[in-house]
C-alpha cells in the first residue's frame, strides 16, 4: 500500500504511472450499481466530458490485509495494461480516490441464462470466442486461472470477451492455489504438494464451463466446496449427463477434461476441433442477447405492475382484499422461486503470495432462471440521460436494486465458507513457506559442510606437500625409502580422513532427511486435523439448518390441522342438519298415525332417539379429529426422520471421502519418504564406492611409484658397479674380489 494516497496521485513514480491523476467523482456521473461481491462493486456510469458510457469496478484496499489488497490491485492493473486482443476486455484506465481504485472499461453485457440450458450452437459460439482469448493469453505465457461462465462477457454485436483477471498469472508455469473450487483443475489442487502447472488448467476450467452452460451448473455443485476439491483430485473426470448432445460436443468436453495435463490439448489444438469449427449462424449470439433482453423486459413489466399496484393501494389507504393478497402472494412466490433457483454463487479463492485473493476474487452467479438479466437496459437509460441529464427511471433502478440486494445477501451468506477456505489456503501457503525455508536452510548447511571438508582436505594436502618438499631437499636420493614410507603414511592418513568425512556427511544427510520428513508429516497431520474440523463444522451447520427447517414445519402444522378440522366440522354440521330434517319429518308422520292420547309418549321416544344419534355423531366427530391429528403428526415425523437420515448418510459419505483422501495423501507422503530414503542410501553407497575406488587407485599409483624408484636405483647401482669393475681392470685390479653388498628391500 502506498504511504500516502493523494487525490488522483501517488508519490511512488512507478505506481503513479499506472493511475490517472484526476478526481474520478468529477470525471464520472450517474453511477448505477449492477453487481456486488467481496472484491467491491461494479457500476455503470457516464463520462462527464465525453458522455461515453463505461463500466467501473471499485476495489477498496482499506481494512484488513491492506498491503495484500494493494499489491493485488497493482498486479491486476499491470496485467490489464498488457491485454490487446478482441476476445479480452478493453481496459481504459484506473483512478485512485479515498483508498479505493476505480478501474473502468468499455460497457459489456454479463449474460445470465434462462431456466432452459443453452443450445449447442450457442455453447459452441461462446466456447470458440473464449478459446481465442485463452490462446492469446497462453501464447504470452499468461494463465487466466478462473475461467467460468460468470467471467465470459458478450458485446452488443455478439463478440465473446474474457473478464475478471484478478486471479490471473503473468508467469507460466505457476504453483499457487488459485481459482473457484468447482472449476479447478486437479493439478491446481495438488500444485503445492506435487509441483507446478501451466496454461492447460484453463482448458480444464473451459470443459467444466461447457458442462455448466449445458446443464445450468458445474459438476459437484450440490456438494460442499471442500468435498468437491477432494472429488476433483481423486475421482474420474466428469462428463455430460444428457444423451441429447452431439458426439462432437461430448468429444470436445472429454478432450478438455483429460485427467493428466500432458494428455490435455492446448488452446491452439482445441481451435481445430470439429465442435468449434463446424458452421453456425452468424447471428447466433445476437439472437441469444435479444432473447435475454425480452426476458428482462418482461420481468421489468411485471415488477412495474406490482409496484404500481402497491403505490395505488397505499394512495387510497385501503387494505387489500383477500383475493388481491392471494394474487400478490402468488406473484411474489413465483418470482421468489425463480430467484432461489438461481442463487448458485461461489467465491473464487486464491492463496498466491501477498494476494488479496486469499479471501475472494469475485462473486459471480453461475446461472439465473427467469429472473436472469442482461445489463443492456441501462445503456438506453444512460443514453437518454446524456440528453436530458436525468437519472434512470424507477423501473430500471428497482430491478437493478433488487439484483444488487440479492447479491449482497448471497455475499453475506458465503462469509462463513469463505473464512474457512481462506484459513485453509493461508495454512497451506504457510506450510509451503516452512518447507521451502527448511530446505534452503538444510541446503546451505550441507554446502557449508562440504566447503569446510574441502578446505580441511586442501589444507592437509598443502601441509603434506610442504613436508615432502622439505624432506626431498634434506635427504635427496638417500632418503627415497623414507620419502616413500612417509607418502604411504600420509596417504593412509588421508584415506582415513576421507572415510571419516564420508561417514560424517552420511550422518548429516540422514539427520537432515529425518528432520525434513518429520516436519512434513507434522504439517500434513495439522492440515488433516484442520480439514476434519472444517468438515465437522460443516456437518453441524447442515444439521442445525435441517433442525430449524423441521421446527418451522412444526410451527406451520397447526394451520393445516385447523383447516382440516374445519372441514370435518362442516361435514358434521351438515350431517346434523340432515338428521334434524329427518326427525321433523318422522315426528310429523308419527303424530298423524298415532292417537292424540299417545302423542306425548311418542314425542318423548323420538326425542330420546334423536339425542342418542346426535351423541353418536359427536363421538364420531371427536374420533375423526383425533385420527386426523395423529395421522398428520405421524406423516410429518416420518418425513422429518427420512430427511435426517438422508442428511446423515450424505455427511457420512463426505466424511468417509475426506478420510480416504487424507489416507491417500498420508500413504503418498510415506512412499515419498521411502523413495527419499532409498535415494539417499543409493547416493551414499555410490559415493562410498567412488571413494574406495579412489583409495585403491592412489595406493596402486603409490606402489607403482615405489617399484619404479627401486628399479631405477638398482639399475643405477649396477651401472656404477660395472663402471667400477671396468676401471679396476684398467688399473690392474682384476684379481680383486667384488664385494657382494646386500640389496636393500625398499618395498
Amino acid at each position: 500500500m502506498p504511504s500516502s494516497t493523494q487525490k488522483g496521485g501517488l508519490k511512488d513514480p512507478e505506481w503513479a504511472s499506472l493511475f490517472f491523476k484526476d478526481d474520478p467523482e468529477e470525471v464520472f456521473c450517474d453511477l448505477h450499481e449492477i453487481g456486488h461481491g467481496s472484491f467491491g462493486a461494479v457500476y455503470f456510469a457516464r463520462n462527464s466530458f465525453s458522455n461515453e458510457v463505461v463500466a467501473i469496478k471499485k476495489m477498496s484496499y482499506n481494512g484488513k490485509q491492506t498491503t495484500e489488497k494493494w499489491q493485488d490491485i497493482i498486479k491486476e492493473v499491470k496485467f490489464l495494461e498488457q491485454l490487446r486482443h478482441p476476445n479480452t476486455i478493453e481496459y481504459k484506465g484506473c483512478y485512485l480516490k479515498d483508498n479505493t481504485a476505480w478501474c473502468f472499461s468499455a460497457v459489456l453485457h454479463m449474460l445470465r441464462f434462462h431456466k432452459k440450458p443453452l443450445q449447442e450452437v450457442e455453447i459452441a459460439a461462446i466456447t470458440h470466442g473464449a478459446l481465442l482469448g485463452l490462446a492469446y493469453l497462453h501464447s504470452h505465457n499468461m494463465i487466466h486461472r478462473d475461467v467460468k461462465a460468470g467471467n465470459i462477457l458478450l458485446t452488443e454485436p455478439g463478440q465473446v470477451k474474457l473478464a475478471d483477471f484478478g486471479s490471473a498469472s503473468i508467469a507460466s508455469p505457476a504453483n499457487s492455489f488459485v481459482g473457484t473450487p468447482y472449476w479447478m483443475a486437479p493439478e491446481v489442487i495438488l500444485a503445492m504438494d506435487e509441483g507446478q502447472y501451466e496454461g492447460k488448467v484453463d482448458i480444464w476450467s473451459l470443459g467444466i464451463t461447457c458442462i455448466e452452460l449445458a446443464e445450468r451448473k458445474p459438476p459437484l455443485f450440490n456438494m460442499n466446496a471442500m468435498s468437491a476439491l477432494y472429488h476433483i483430485a481423486q475421482n474420474d473426470s466428469p462428463t455430460l449427463q444428457s444423451n441429447e448432445w452431439s458426439d462432437a460436443f461430448r468429444s470436445f468436453v472429454d478432450y478438455c477434461l483429460l485427467k493428466l495435463p500432458q494428455d490435455r490439448p492446448s488452446s491452439a489444438e482445441l481451435l481445430r476441433h470439429e465442435f468449434v469449427r463446424r458452421e453456425r449462424p452468424l447471428r447466433v449470439l445476437i439472437d441469444l442477447i435479444q432473447r435475454t433482453k425480452d426476458a428482462v423486459r418482461e420481468l421489468d413489466n411485471l415488477q412495474y405492475r406490482k409496484m404500481k399496484k402497491i403505490l395505488y393501494q397505499e394512495k387510497h389507504n385501503g387494505p387489500m382484499g383477500e383475493s388481491q393478497e392471494d394474487e400478490e402472494d402468488g406473484d411474489q412466490a413465483g418470482c421468489k422461486m425463480n430467484s432461489l433457483g438461481s442463487n448458485h454463487s461461489i467465491p473464487s479463492t486464491s492463496v498466491s503470495t501477498g494476494s488479496q485473493n486469499s479471501s475472494v476474487n469475485s462473486l459471480q452467479e453461475v446461472q439465473d432462471d427467469s429472473c436472469s438479466e442482461l445489463h443492456h437496459d441501462y445503456d438506453s437509460t444512460l443514453e437518454s440521460s446524456t440528453h436530458h441529464k436525468k437519472v434512470p427511471n424507477t423501473r430500471r433502478n428497482l430491478h437493478c436494486a433488487q439484483n444488487v440486494t440479492r447479491q449482497i445477501h448471497e455475499h453475506e451468506q458465503e462469509n462463513e465458507l469463505r473464512e474457512q477456505m481462506s484459513g485453509y489456503k493461508r495454512m497451506r501457503r504457510q506450510h509451503q513457506k516452512q518447507l521451502i525455508a527448511l530446505e534452503n536452510k538444510l541446503k546451505a548447511e550441507i554446502d557449508e559442510h562440504r566447503l569446510k571438508l574441502q578446505k580441511e582436505l586442501e589444507t592437509h594436502a598443502n601441509n603434506a606437500f610442504i613436508e615432502l618438499e622439505k624432506l626431498a631437499k634434506k635427504h635427496a636420493i638417500q632418503t627415497d625409502k623414507e620419502e616413500l614410507n612417509k607418502k604411504k603414511t600420509q596417504k593412509e592418513m588421508e584415506h582415513a580422513m576421507l572415510i571419516r568425512q564420508d561417514e560424517s556427511t552420511q550422518e548429516l544427510e540422514h539427520r537432515q532427511l529425518k528432520t525434513l520428513q518429520k516436519l512434513r508429516m507434522d504439517l500434513i497431520r495439522l492440515q488433516h486435523q484442520t480439514e476434519l474440523e472444517n468438515q465437522i463444522e460443516y456437518n453441524n451447520r447442515r444439521e442445525r439448518e435441517l433442525h430449524r427447517k423441521h421446527v418451522l414445519e412444526l410451527r406451520q402444522q397447526p394451520k393445516n390441522l385447523k383447516a382440516m378440522e374445519l372441514q370435518i366440522k362442516k361435514q358434521f354440521q351438515d350431517t346434523c342438519k340432515v338428521q334434524t330434517k329427518q326427525y321433523k319429518a318422522l315426528r310429523h308422520h308419527q303424530l298423524e298415525v298415532t292417537p292424540k292420547s299417545e302423542h306425548k309418549t311418542v314425542l318423548k321416544a323420538l326425542k330420546d332417539e334423536q339425542t342418542r344419534k346426535l351423541a353418536i355423531l359427536a363421538e364420531r366427530y371427536e374420533q375423526s379429529i383425533n385420527e386426523m391429528m395423529a395421522s398428520q403428526a405421524l406423516r410429518l415425523d416420518e418425513a422429518q426422520e427420512a430427511e435426517c437420515q438422508a442428511l446423515r448418510q450424505q455427511l457420512q459419505q463426505e466424511m468417509e471421502l475426506l478420510n480416504a483422501y487424507q489416507s491417500k495423501i498420508k500413504i503418498q507422503t510415506e512412499a515419498q519418504h521411502e523413495r527419499e530414503q532409498q535415494k539417499l542410501e543409493q547416493k551414499v553407497s555410490l559415493r562410498r564406492a567412488h571413494l574406495e575406488q579412489k583409495i585403491e587407485e592412489e595406493l596402486a599409483s603409490l606402489q607403482k611409484e615405489r617399484t619404479d624408484r627401486i628399479k631405477h636405483l638398482l639399475d643405477r647401482h649396477e651401472r656404477e658397479i660395472d663402471a667400477f669393475d671396468m676401471e679396476s681392470l684398467r688399473m690392474g685390479f682384476n684379481n680383486l674380489g667384488a664385494l657382494d653388498f646386500p640389496k636393500d628391500d625398499y618395498r
